[in-house]
């Protein structure tokens, strides 16, 4: 693999705690464009916080782009954490399907990252999980705003993937999205970070990785995204020569203690449409409306 991007500091960091962090990756004028809509969407006024109704809003998507052309920088970052672009189900786009938290916990006293910090989870409420599942080959964290220290970040649990890969190993039968132990897992992390940054900032994580959604006590809006990246096919941990592997893969056989593991689903793969579809659908026709509104 033909590294361009990733140094060999980002690649080890990458094995030992699950995520790189990616600067630059688009201007804060293309930033400013992409989100300019996001107050007529919410109904709220930025200037005025009494009309913020909710602390934290999960946006439907309306367009997308083209990551490749938007942000060739991450996605050759990306390319190479997963084995190559032949390997990433493509089109691969981002979309304005924002995750604003604008006063998330800012209520409370500002607590730092430890296990008992609430709303843990490992991503991906539409398929069935298992060791080699393709559904998600990296999960990204997209900063379209500046996110700072106290200001509404993502929590990571860097030490989370060996524990996860662990787990699913042990359940080739694959493991539902809500059946997940979320507790039992996080109990057994120690390391955590806060991911900040500024504008184009990308942060690029392993699909294993525990993760979780800050306080804002600053109540400075934050916008992000964080759309997977699926593979074209399963992960393989049983390559001929090691150095086929993916990161992302040899980060899996790191915590498994072995530099092969054969793994075969004993159950089929299946999608879930989760209930946040039908949420999703109801507030787009709201944003809809006001957008129709605000054009006419």
């Amino acid at each position: 693999m033909k590294y361009e991007v990733l140094d060999s500091h980002q690649r080890e960091q990458f094995l030992e705690q699950g995520f790189v962090r990616i600067p630059d990756c688009f201007s804060r004028k293309a930033a400013a464009e992409y989100t300019s809509w996001i107050w007529t969407r919410l109904g709220y006024r930025s200037d005025d916080q009494s009309t913020w109704a909710e602390s934290s809003i999960h946006m439907p998507t309306h367009r997308t782009i083209d990551v490749k052309s938007f942000a060739p920088k991450a996605w050759q970052a990306a390319c190479e954490l997963v084995g190559g672009a032949d390997r990433v189900k493509e089109p691969y786009t981002w979309g304005d399907g924002f995750i604003v938290n604008l006063w998330e916990g800012a209520d409370t006293p500002w607590e730092d990252a430890s296990a008992t910090s609430p709303g843990w989870h490992k991503d991906g409420d539409f398929f069935r999980h298992f060791l080699d599942s393709p559904e998600q080959g990296l999960l990204t964290l997209v900063l379209w705003s500046d996110v700072q220290h106290q200001g509404g970040a993502t929590f990571v649990a860097t030490d989370s993937v060996g524990h996860v890969a662990n787990f699913l190993a042990d359940h080739p039968e694959g493991v539902g999205p809500g059946a997940f132990s979320q507790a039992r897992l996080i109990d057994q992390c120690s390391h955590f970070a806060e991911a900040t940054g500024e504008i184009g900032t990308v942060y690029l994580l392993h699909p294993y990785i525990l993760h979780a959604k800050a306080q804002n006590v600053t109540r400075t809006p934050r916008y992000i995204t964080n759309p997977p990246i699926h593979l074209n096919a399963p992960m393989r941990f049983d390559r001929e020569q090691f150095s086929d592997h993916s990161l992302v893969e040899q980060a899996v056989l790191r915590a498994l203690g072995t530099e092969r593991y054969h793994f075969e689903p004993t159950q089929p793969r299946e999608s879930i449409v989760p209930a946040r579809v039908k949420a999703q659908r109801e507030r787009k026709q709201a944003e809809d409306l006001r957008l129709n509104t605000s054009y006419n």
